[in-house]
Formats: structure tokens, sequence, C-alpha cells
């Protein structure tokens, strides 16, 4: 038996509560998985892992094995890195939102392949907090405060935002010129899928963070939606200003109340708290955070990438 391998494919089963799933993920038959665990389980003299015909459910053996593997496996990856000279290598997961991988990640993602030739990337997009463990993701680019206390995170960029509105939208109300002239607007309200309620609006007024909440009839669960419903004149947004720069650039949105912008946006990989990261997680962690430092020097405080840059331009 291949100790090292029979961990791997452990791991994976356990942390995708599904044999079918591991074995898409490894690439690997369903039938070397159940053989391997089978053997594995034979040469510790113990079960890991209840299975039935709905899931695989860890017994209590397999939750501390689980936790000692992870860490061995992980050391056993960084000790080849340092000691062999060996390039990071195999499957990279990472769940991103649909905004920040269009506009940051994906343009420059020629740039990691060329780097690190030897890992393998699967990229999926949402804008919910995944559970990284049971979806099998290896880590997550966000936006926004994260208060998940199960992951750890590294900040890698603050987004400059942005108060806008279409130009139809200021013709009918009006241009407001200060913070208490929105009580006669309409805001479109972006909803929280972890609360179910609207985030606030926020203003810096004189170095103080000032909440408004704005009524409004519209409410979204999207970035897309929440941009293209300002344009179509429903109300008032609040943006990373990359999100909005070619709108702003035509005129096809307003920036308002400027002197009292928006507080910049965070934007955090984040990696399960229990894991050793690894080095393909690392480089990535390390590359993403270089290519949004790169985006805010190249672009002027604009927040967008070069390659929108030279569109607006050109």
């Amino acid at each position: 038996m291949d100790q090292v391998k029979a961990m791997k494919i452990f791991v994976r089963i356990y942390e995708r509560s599904s044999f079918t799933l591991a074995a898409e993920d490894l690439t690997l038959p369903r039938a070397t998985l159940t053989h391997s665990l089978n053997q594995l389980e034979a040469w510790l003299g113990t079960r890991l892992l209840e299975r039935s015909t709905r899931r695989v459910k860890p017994t209590l053996d397999g939750e501390a094995y689980y936790a000692r593997c992870i860490h061995l496996l992980a050391e056993l990856e960084d000790a080849e890195h340092a000691f062999r000279s060996v390039a990071p290598k195999g499957m990279l997961r990472i769940n991103l939102h649909g905004t920040l991988a269009r506009y940051f990640v994906v343009p420059a993602l020629p740039d990691f392949m060329a780097r690190y030739p030897d890992i393998q990337l699967t990229l999926s997009e949402a804008d919910r907090l995944v559970d990284l463990v049971q979806e099998g993701v290896d880590c997550v680019v966000r936006a926004g405060n994260l208060s998940d206390s199960s992951l750890i995170g590294r900040r890698i960029a603050m987004l400059e935002q942005v108060t806008c509105a279409s130009p139809a939208y200021l013709r009918k109300y009006g241009v407001p010129k200060q913070v208490r002239d929105l009580a006669t607007h309409t805001g479109v309200n972006y909803v929280s899928r972890t609360t179910g309620k609207p985030y606030p609006f926020e203003f810096m007024v004189d170095g103080q963070c000032q909440e408004v909440r704005l009524e409004g009839r519209v409410a979204v669960f999207g970035a897309e939606i929440y941009a293209a419903s300002a344009v179509a004149g429903i109300g008032i947004i609040q943006v990373p200003r990359y999100r909005v720069a070619q709108q702003l650039f035509e005129d096809v949105l307003r920036e308002v109340l400027p002197q009292c912008p928006p507080p910049p946006m965070p934007v955090s990989v984040l990696y399960p708290h229990n894991r050793h990261m690894s080095p393909r997680v690392r480089v990535f962690v390390d590359w993403v955070s270089e290519c949004f430092a790169e985006t805010e020097r190249g672009s002027l405080g604009m927040g967008m990438t070069r390659n929108a840059v030279r569109h607006l331009q050109g």
C-alpha cells in the first residue's frame, strides 16, 4: 500500500463526503478509492468512515486521523518543495467573486500559469462564503468585511468605492449636495446573503463613517444586477470604482457626493484555519496579492486593471 497516496485519498473522501466527488477531484476510478480506503482501514485496524447509500460520515477515529493527515501531508509537501527545489504542483481549487475574477484575476492568469506550469487550476464563482472543506475548495477571494472565524484571511487590497446614479435619475430627482439630502432619494438596496438584510449606504463625513438607509423599491442579490439597476435609473448605488469605471467614463453613470466617499472595500484571500497552507495555496496568495498591488499602482487609484484602463483610453 502506498500510504501517502492512501492518506490523500482518505482526506479527499472525508472533505467531499462522497466517493464519487472525491474520485472526480482526484481523476481516479471510484473503485480505486474504495480499495485504497479499505486497505488503509485494515492497516490501521480501525474504521475511518461510515458509508451508506446516501452519504459518507467520519467516525471518531476518522476525525482524529484526518486532523493528523492534513498536517502531515502539508509538511511533506513543504519538505519536498524546500529540499528538492520542487516547484509547486497539483490541483488548486479557487472560488472567486465574479466581478473580482472578471476584472482582476482572470486577465492576469496567464502570468500565474507561466510561473507555475505544474499547477492545474479549477475556478468557481460565487458571491456567498462557501464551505471550503465540504465544497472541496482550497481558498476563496472575497470583497468586503468577513467575520467567519473558521477561516484565516489575508487582506490583499483596499478598493476605492463610489456613490453613483444615472443622469436620467439625477435629472428627475436632483443631485444631492450633502448626505442629508438623501432623505428624498431612492436607493437600490444590495442584500446580504448572510443576514438577508440590505447593506446600509456608508459615507465618510469629517473622518467618521456615517450609515444611511435609503428607501427603495428594488433589492438585489448580485453585483451585475446592482450596477445594471443604477444604469436603468432605478436609484443610487455604492460600488467599487473599478466596477463602474467604464460607465462613469461614458457618462452612463455619474458620481454623487464625491466629497463624502464610501470607505474603501477590503479584498481578502481566505483558507481554512485547520489547514497548513500548502505551497500551491501559498504561491497563489502571494501572486494574487502582487496582482492587486500592481493594479492599484498602475491605475492611479481608479481600481481598474491595466487592460481596463487601456480599453477606456482607446
